[in-house]
């Protein structure tokens, strides 16, 4: 009965989020998150974060650590608001307000020449407006993500998605399959990494410290030879969106393919620091990141 419930509760207010004006969503769910962030254990984890986010110079500030923190938890508010509101846009709205700032090149290329491409993201801003972009734009893009419960609930999140374009596979065991069998028919595989959710991936450093990441990316790109690519998608100006993709990122073999998938993936890590920088309050993990959280 209580699983039933969530689900009713989910499906109920999305529905009205799906109704109700967008500005009055934005407003309420930034407001409502602001305030609830103030004082729990996922406000310690973001400050610590985003202190690395800001680099060394920056998080010695504590007023200036705050303001990011409490800007970065109403923009979590923010991402909550515009993703169930998304599912009721039209796609020339969507269109209208998203642009691809640098990148939608080498996403192009790769298409043209048949190959797929791993996209690999951080949480930040919402991804799901990318990939709503991209499927409008004939580039629909495939995407993992966490099994919630009960199953009725991940299943009403997916098909949520799958309106918009964006294929959803669960993370279990047969999702490497299918990711493989994307990328080998030239489609495009988006997956946010900069959590080690599974805990098994490679060891890398990551705003100087050492941390794990997932090894999914670099190994897709290494078996199969997709193109590599980071990618963020921000929020702002006002209700627009837009993304920045980098150039694509070197994959090749050199040695055992653990050695390989490091290497990759420390690159990977790079290209992710220098995205979440652009926007640390947009940089949406409030959870423990690195050691001392």
């Amino acid at each position: 009965m209580a699983n039933r419930a969530r689900v009713v509760l989910y499906r109920s207010l999305g529905a009205l989020l799906e109704r109700l004006p967008e500005a009055l969503n934005v407003a309420v769910a930034r407001r409502v998150a602001a305030v609830a962030g103030r004082r729990n254990r996922a406000r310690r984890d973001l400050r610590d974060n985003v202190r690395h986010a800001l680099g060394a110079s920056a998080a010695t500030e504590t007023d200036l650590v705050e303001r990011f923190v409490s800007r970065a938890m109403a923009s979590y508010g923010q991402y909550w608001a515009e993703s169930a509101k998304l599912a009721a846009m039209s796609a020339e709205t969507i269109t209208e307000r998203f642009v691809i700032a640098d990148g939608l090149a080498y996403l192009e290329a790769a298409r043209d020449a048949g190959l797929g491409v791993v996209v690999a993201l951080p949480h930040v801003g919402s991804w799901e407006w990318g990939g709503a972009y991209l499927a409008q734009i004939g580039i629909p893009m495939t995407a993992v993500a966490e099994a919630i419960e009960p199953p009725a609930l991940f299943e009403w999140f997916r098909r949520k998605r799958q309106d918009l374009g964006i294929r959803i596979e669960p993370l279990n065991s047969q999702a490497g399959t299918v990711l493989l069998d994307t990328l080998r028919a030239g489609g495009v595989v988006g997956l946010v990494c900069d959590r080690d959710i599974a805990n098994n991936g490679v060891e890398v450093t990551f705003f100087n410290e050492r941390v794990t990441l997932p090894a999914g990316p670099a190994t897709l790109a290494l078996r199969t030879g997709a193109t590599l690519v980071a990618a963020a998608c921000y929020a702002g100006p006002g209700r627009d969106h837009f993304a920045v993709i980098t150039p694509p990122i070197a994959v090749e073999r050199r040695g055992r393919l653990r050695e390989d998938v490091t290497r990759i993936t420390q690159v990977i890590a790079t290209e992710l620091e220098g995205l979440i920088s652009r926007a640390p309050d947009q940089w949406h993990v409030l959870q423990a990141r690195f050691d001392g959280s």
